[in-house]
């Protein structure tokens, strides 16, 4: 069931970024398992899961609705996440990460390394990636062992395209530009992991706010060629011009 719960919030991701689905739009379970050809289970979760980032609400009258934003939210949203992540990463490395919590970061490193080895990635590769790094941020908050740190982030996360793999470029990664972009971001992983290990505060911290100009890049970029990457993007530009 994770798995393919995985698959579904991948594919539902997926298909609200490429603008399938207007602002304020309806969502029911039945159309959309019909759609992705799934039961109605995993299509529930996921868009509780999504619900949680920020991309839809309940909907009075059952179901849930493709939400309502700005640019200027997300691009809030995102800077709050890096600054919040850079005291999460300064925190482990000051405190010196326990052997435990370095295998673990390194697990999904190497899982990463397995999956961008790939010649292209299909939707279950993307899951893979995305489960991984969902993985390896939600670490590095729980190593913190700060739980008012946590709690703002887990609020936080819950913003339109807030949370860590919500602005991945999982809708271009066939590409060689969105390969790229996701090689880069793992080397920052390599690289935060090295200096939280290192117990190097301030850079681990500047590490992990630089880490979030991914997803800076990918806003920006899905702006300025909303046909070419994310045209629901197109629609809340749209929307406050």
């Amino acid at each position: 069931m994770a798995s393919q719960l995985i698959r579904v919030l991948v594919q539902l991701r997926d298909l609200i970024l490429k603008g399938e689905f207007a602002p304020g739009e309806r969502l029911a379970e039945i159309p959309i398992a019909q759609k992705l050809g799934a039961s109605r289970t995993p299509i529930r979760l996921a868009f509780s899961s999504l619900e949680q980032e920020g991309l839809l609400e309940p909907s009075p009258t059952g179901g849930y609705l493709i939400k309502r934003f700005t640019p200027r939210e997300i691009a809030d949203a995102i800077a709050v996440r890096g600054h919040l992540e850079g005291m999460a990463a300064r925190l482990v490395a000051e405190h010196g990460p326990t052997s435990q919590l370095l295998t673990f970061l390194k697990d999904c490193l190497k899982e990463g390394d397995r999956i961008l080895n790939k010649r292209t990635l299909n939707y279950d590769d993307s899951a893979c990636y995305i489960e991984m790094n969902d993985r390896f941020h939600q670490l590095i908050v729980n190593g913190a062992e700060n739980a008012a740190l946590a709690r703002a982030i887990e609020l936080n996360n819950r913003l339109p395209y807030a949370a860590p793999s919500a602005t991945m470029p999982m809708q271009q990664a066939s590409g060689e530009e969105g390969r790229e972009w996701l090689r880069h971001a793992h080397r920052q992983h390599l690289s935060l992991v090295q200096a939280m290990e290192h117990r190097e505060g301030t850079r681990a911290q500047g590490l992990a706010e630089e880490h979030v100009q991914i997803a800076r890049m990918n806003m920006r970029y899905a702006f300025e060629r909303p046909d070419a990457f994310m045209p629901a993007f197109k629609l809340v530009a749209d929307a406050v011009n």
